[in-house]
């Protein structure tokens, strides 16, 4: 029988940092390059072994997250076998991935929902180590956590935010692990001896602790790294993805519109007398009209009259008028369902 491999994705987080948007819908509903967030992270996994079963975890907030990630769920990805589990109070990463405990037997994948990184998993079917940690080199690592590694490339701690800038070996938060048991032991250690930050469990100091204990964590260095964790990150990202392969053609526009490439627009919106892009996203039933629009994503059913638009996020059914699109330049971030007079 083949093996099961259980892929945990973490989506409890109040998404603060995506305000005012997660008012109305969880980080990982909310668009970038033409799909949910969501949508681009399964995606990211398309190379996960066929010679695995796969079933997913998804650790979910009360309230939003319980209530729309399973239906959207249902609704685009009927095929996946999906474990939700709630975490009703917000006491960091092992506390939610304990809660899941009792799916986590055999091998396992945690990735957080708001990081995309390129990478090619068809080998953890044959992996021999206890685990892997996913990491990025960056020039500036004192904002993240980092791996410290030995002369073979396997890890001898992890370290959240150093103070020094010679470890730049980044985790941008994808693990994988042998052995889901031995996590949760790991966890269930890390609160007995209580090693947590202003009452959050971090997940660095669970695999600490089991590097305490000769478990043999490799690093897979990845090449791209892409953030949908705050406003500017998604942007970033929505122009990556726009860059590689993600924009459409557009090609059902009418006269008077001229499209600066990379850009998605979907079949269903409707732009006329407007310039939109380079790096715009533009949702269904979208109305443009008479504007300039770009490096900006507009999710379903916004209508932009007479505006120009830059480094904007324009949350669902959203109604701008603007003064003219030669008018000043706007930078917007607006939630579902509002409007708004320039």
């Amino acid at each position: 029988m083949a093996e099961t491999l259980k892929v945990v994705i973490p989506m409890a987080g109040m998404g603060t940092r995506m305000r005012p948007h997660t008012w109305s819908k969880p980080k990982p509903l909310i668009s970038v390059a033409g799909k949910t967030s969501l949508d681009h992270l399964l995606d990211s996994l398309d190379s996960l072994p066929g010679t695995m079963k796969v079933e997913y975890v998804f650790i979910l907030s009360p309230n939003l997250g319980e209530e729309q990630i399973p239906a959207f769920m249902q609704a685009n990805y009927p095929h996946l076998k999906v474990h939700y589990v709630i975490q009703e109070v917000m006491r960091g990463q092992s506390d939610a991935l304990f809660l899941a405990r009792q799916y986590l037997q055999g091998p396992m994948l945690m990735i957080y929902s708001d990081t995309l990184i390129e990478t090619d998993f068809s080998s953890l079917a044959d992996e021999i180590q206890d685990g892997i940690a996913w990491v990025k080199s960056v020039a500036d690592p004192r904002r993240f956590g980092v791996a410290e590694v030995d002369a073979n490339n396997f890890i001898t701690k992890l370290v959240e935010k150093p103070d020094s800038m010679e470890n730049k070996l980044a985790l941008p938060g994808c693990y994988y692990f042998r052995s889901g048991e031995a996590l949760v032991s790991a966890i269930q250690e890390q609160f007995r001896r209580d090693i947590q930050l202003k009452g959050e469990y971090f997940l660095a100091d669970a695999i600490n602790v089991m590097l305490e204990n000769q478990f043999r964590m490799r690093v897979q260095p990845v090449s791209v790294w892409l953030d949908t964790g705050t406003i500017s990150a998604t942007l970033e990202t929505n122009r990556y993805l726009l860059e590689h392969g993600r924009e459409n053609p557009a090609t059902h526009l009418g006269t008077h519109v001229e499209i600066i490439r990379p850009v998605f627009i979907h079949p269903s919106a409707r732009v006329t007398t407007s310039r939109i892009g380079p790096h715009v996203s533009i949702g269904p039933d979208c109305m443009i009209t008479d504007s300039h629009i770009e490096n900006s994503i507009l999710e379903e059913g916004v209508s932009v009259e007479s505006a120009a638009l830059d480094h904007s996020i324009i949350g669902c059914r959203v109604s701008i008028l603007g003064r003219g699109a030669e008018e000043s330049t706007a930078s917007l971030n607006l939630g579902d369902d509002c409007s708004v007079n320039l």
